[in-house]
């Protein structure tokens, strides 16, 4: 009587099969963890190393990466002279993630701090940004938050492109958040025009933004994130920046957040005598 030997080649057949598979989903893994060990570099060489000074303005930023580490994000922010002296301040958040989030990101950086130079008015520095990521043919998009101040007048020209609101704080510990108008997200449709709120900051206090990192997550709708980064900025209690920054991205933790988070505090310390 003859054995057959269909069962063990059966056998055989499916290992081999299955230790290729293993071999291709571990390359695959590899190409992830490049992709995403290249985002994070692109995205880290992207943002500021440090912020600049203004007379009277202090900034300060923290970051927080996501939850998957694959999943490398386009949150970005920036402080630059504008036109005539004035201090510019921006905070963003690129829609998608990996190595074309990270590179878009530092295209719309780039691109405000070109445009800032030639006017002071957040509102046209964010339509002309508009326009040139548009003209640049990516299918990505990004909000933004663009803040222009003027330190010896303490006047404040605030425009924001679907982005979250600012929470603002004084020194009394008043503090709320300031619902500006805004326009749609730059880079998805051509032709927009950014409304720009202006304001006179007459005491020392803070102005705090944030992306939707830091106020949505699965425990938190963005109304009640908000809240807690307004709790924050009214027990600052004349904090330096720095401090304050790293009290704001801890609301992460209440909200949960999945995506990235990025916080920026600008502190205001008055309008100099004689201003």
């Amino acid at each position: 009587m003859h054995r057959h030997h269909s069962a063990p080649d059966s056998t055989q057949e499916l290992l081999i099969t299955l230790g290729r598979l293993v071999d291709q989903a571990l390359e695959n893994i590899r190409l992830q963890r490049a992709r995403a060990e290249l985002g994070m570099a692109l995205q880290q060489h992207m943002l500021p190393d440090s912020l600049p000074e203004f007379p009277g303005i202090r900034t300060a930023a923290r970051y927080s990466p996501s939850q998957d580490g694959l999943a490398v994000g386009g949150d970005f922010y920036d402080a630059f002279a504008m036109k005539d002296g004035a201090a510019g301040i921006a905070i963003g958040d690129v829609q998608g993630h990996g190595v074309e989030a990270a590179a878009f990101m530092g295209e719309a950086r780039a691109s405000l701090r070109a445009l800032a130079s030639v006017t002071v008015d957040p509102g046209k520095v964010l339509a002309c940004a508009n326009e040139l990521l548009i003209s640049m043919g990516c299918d990505l998009f990004t909000t933004c938050c663009l803040l222009s101040i003027v330190p010896r007048t303490g006047e404040l020209c605030v425009a924001r492109a679907g982005h979250v609101p600012i929470v603002w704080g004084t020194d009394d510990g008043d503090a709320g958040i300031s619902l500006d108008a805004g326009g749609v997200p730059l880079g998805i449709l051509p032709g927009q025009q950014y409304p720009v709120t202006h304001r006179r900051l007459r005491q020392p206090g803070y102005l705090v933004l944030v992306t939707d990192g830091v106020v949505e997550g699965p425990r938190y709708a963005i109304d009640e994130g908000l809240a807690a980064v307004v709790a924050v900025v009214g027990a600052a209690d004349g904090a330096d920046p720095g401090e304050l920054a790293s009290r704001v991205i801890q609301v992460t933790d209440l909200t949960g957040h999945e995506d990235d988070a990025a916080v920026l505090v600008v502190r205001y310390d008055g309008v100099p005598d004689g201003g």
